[in-house]
């Protein structure tokens, strides 16, 4: 109600400015010729006229109605240079504010339920340098000011900050226009007041904020250098630390470009990924799924069958796995292409020079016009009283201990319900181990939806996992873990402690503290990916804020571009759609939204879902556990904000609408796809059917049948 009172005052302003041809007197020939009646009533009774022009000042820009200019410049022939400029300024500012509020009432939480996604990304640069926006907008005349009243209440700018930046940055236009005023008679049109050398002038004035950011830049960058000396020359264009996947796509980018790179590594080639993280463990999950199959062959009209599990070969085929990958990531490889590849620790001396630790003894000192550092991240140990004394493995460990091992541990206990603690637990529960899961949370995988929790705690169950939520640990003894809940104490006795609650950035060991490069949790950077240092970036899991091989390489471009050419141009690194995968089976796939993360952020959204056992081939393989859950603005537009898959081959199956989400194409589009039959990807389609479902016009499907009626006779 409040909001159509609001909408009813201004279309009863609007309408009494049409229906009583209010617009007749606010012409240049209006204005004239009822100067001088003012200028009567002024002289009788000064008080009220200037009380009553504020508020017809006041009502006009509120209501966004033409005639502001010349209202403008009859306060100066008027009032007089000081004195209009002083009404005028606060009556317009008063006004735009009042337009601004009103937009921001009346339309902003419509728009956003609309269009939350795109707005998060303006909102988030006016958030940032909305005062230089705004007065530059205020500064250029070309831009009506009714307009920017308007599009600023859309967004999240301060209330404050909007009215001070307004009075400031109109101030300058309206002393010109009442000071025009004060020669009225002489005034035949508003062209020669906004000449060509007045907007270019103001244009000037109005890009004044960015040059000074320009200048304030170039003063923080010769104060962060301050106390170093920079090279005449340089050994390297760049120099890259750490062979992960945002290490080793930042130097196959600089070598291709034909700069001169070199790569240093203290480890092994391809960084966690390869040789403890992301291969290992899925050729792991996928011994641990055939165990399963065998297990459970009656699902497809064959004999179950206890399967012997030789732990030593399952183990040897996982490091074949990355044996297989490893020279696709290998030293001879880099150096082929180009890169010249060190194999040490490197340290960061000054902004463009590192000196390398080389395994084969001796260091080597490196000038350099640009860094990436491309570290990595390595997991938490939670600071648990005995656990240091326990024997504890992590993602990264387990494997060689696991090589030792004639059979799979026979207890284990995981520390983490989070993607890897998830993953390990149910392979392990598969290849024969007694698992017990411990997770602090009341969930596991806690940053997804309550059903794809639900769902995979359920799974886990099934393969025989006992999982303990809301369960914190408290102490290990020996080769028992103490949990607690509710004041409660549990014991759970292990072979294996496997802690998988998390992984943090690789911070020290490179001189980043020497230097005082910023870290809080991670490397923090600018937009680009650069550190305090404009030369030196930072990309991968060491820079956050995602921990994904594939985020990895995605940053690995901004950095290495940023870095060889951003003198030139610089490139933001874009996050707008970052998919992410648990390989649980069934796997959990999402990108954008879930519907937790829109109630947290307050975005309205429409959930639509197809189940996995209404489809074919699920059916027909036997892979019905799972769903697929569709976020789109609430009111009915087709636009993806973010897409949950839980379902075999649901990493797979995620990539449609990836692929979707980036480029801006809705739910018809997919609906209007065809989709090879029998496939699981017909659950995309699908989906998009039951949105189209809930959005048929009913209205016009009743004419419709009306129609068919008729034609039958």
């Amino acid at each position: 109600m409040k909001k159509l009172a609001i909408l009813a005052v201004l279309a009863a302003i609007i309408a009494a400015y049409f229906i009583f041809d209010l617009g007749q007197y606010l012409t240049l020939d209006g204005i004239k010729a009822g100067v001088a009646q003012w200028e009567a009533f002024y002289a009788a009774n000064p008080a009220g006229v200037l009380a009553g022009f504020f508020a017809i000042y006041v009502a006009v820009t509120a209501a966004s109605l033409p005639g502001a200019a010349l209202l403008t410049l009859a306060a100066g022939a008027l009032f007089g240079v000081v004195t209009g400029t002083v009404l005028v300024s606060f009556a317009s500012t008063l006004g735009a504010t009042l337009a601004f509020l009103s937009s921001r009432y009346v339309l902003r939480d419509a728009i956003e339920a609309r269009f939350g996604q795109r707005l998060k990304a303006i909102n988030e640069g006016v958030e940032r340098d909305g005062a230089f926006y705004l007065f530059s907008l205020r500064m250029i005349p070309a831009f009506p000011f009714f307009v920017v009243n308007l599009v600023m209440g859309l967004t999240r700018i301060r209330l404050w900050t909007y009215v001070w930046v307004s009075q400031l940055g109109m101030l300058l236009g309206t002393a010109v226009y009442v000071n025009a005023g004060t020669q009225l008679a002489r005034i035949d049109s508003l062209t020669g007041i906004a000449s060509p050398a007045v907007l270019g002038s103001f244009v000037l004035l109005g890009i004044a904020p960015w040059l000074a950011k320009l200048v304030i830049a170039a003063v923080q960058r010769r104060k962060a250098y301050a106390g170093f000396t920079r090279p005449k020359r340089f050994d390297r264009n760049l120099v890259v630390i750490g062979a992960g996947s945002a290490g080793l796509v930042s130097a196959l980018i600089g070598a291709t470009v034909k700069a001169k790179v070199t790569l240093v590594e203290a480890h092994e080639m391809g960084g966690d990924c390869l040789n403890t993280g992301c291969v290992p463990s899925k050729a792991l999950i996928k011994s641990a799924k055939v165990a399963a199959t065998m297990r459970h062959a009656d699902r497809y009209g064959l004999t179950p069958h206890e399967p012997e599990v030789p732990f030593k070969a399952v183990i040897a085929r996982v490091m074949e796995a990355i044996a297989a990958i490893a020279p696709n990531d290998s030293v001879e490889r880099y150096t082929g292409l180009g890169v010249d590849v060190v194999k040490g620790y490197a340290t960061i001396v000054d902004p463009w020079t590192v000196e390398i630790a080389l395994h084969g003894g001796g260091t080597q000192r490196l000038t350099t016009r640009s860094i990436i550092i491309a570290s990595g991240a390595e997991p938490v140990v939670p600071p648990i009283p005995g656990i240091e004394a326990s024997g504890y493995l992590t993602s990264e460990t387990m494997w060689e201990a696991f090589a030792q091992m004639d059979a799979a541990p026979a207890r284990v206990a995981v520390l983490g319900g989070g993607p890897i603690g998830c993953e390990l637990s149910q392979a392990l529960a598969r290849l024969g181990s007694q698992v017990t899961q411990v997770e602090m949370a009341d969930a596991l995988l806690g940053r997804e939806d309550a059903d794809v929790s639900a769902l995979a705690r359920a799974v886990l169950d099934g393969d025989g996992v006992r999982v303990l939520t809301g369960h914190k640990a408290v102490r290990i003894e020996g080769d028992v873990l103490v949990a607690e809940r509710g004041g409660q104490e549990l014991r759970v006795p292990f072979d294996a402690l496997i802690v998988a609650v998390g992984r943090k950035a690789r911070l020290t060991g490179f001189g980043l503290e020497a230097l005082g490069i910023d870290t809080d949790k991670t490397v923090v950077t600018d937009e680009f990916l650069a550190t305090k240092y404009p030369n030196i970036f930072a990309a991968g899991d060491v820079a956050g804020p995602f921990q994904f091989t594939h985020t990895a390489s995605h940053q690995a471009w901004y950095a290495s571009v940023n870095a060889l050419f951003g003198t030139f141009r610089k490139f933001k690194a874009d996050y707008r759609v970052i998919p992410a995968v648990t390989f649980l089976d069934p796997e959990v796939a999402r990108v954008g939204l879930n519907e937790r993360e829109a109630e947290e952020q307050g975005i309205a959204v429409e959930v639509t879902r197809f189940e996995l056992h209404e489809l074919d081939r699920a059916i027909a393989e036997s892979e019905t556990k799972g769903f697929v859950k569709i976020l789109t603005p609430a009111g009915g537009k087709d636009t993806v904000l973010g897409a949950t898959i839980v379902g075999a081959h649901a990493g797979e199956l995620i990539a449609e609408y990836v692929l979707a989400m980036k480029h801006g194409l809705g739910l018809n589009k997919i609906l209007g796809t065809i989709h090879a039959y029998p496939t699981l990807v017909e659950a995309n389609k699908f989906a998009a059917g039951n949105w189209k479902k809930a959005h048929k016009p009913e209205g016009v499907l009743r004419w419709v049948e009306r129609y068919h009626t008729w034609r039958r006779g």
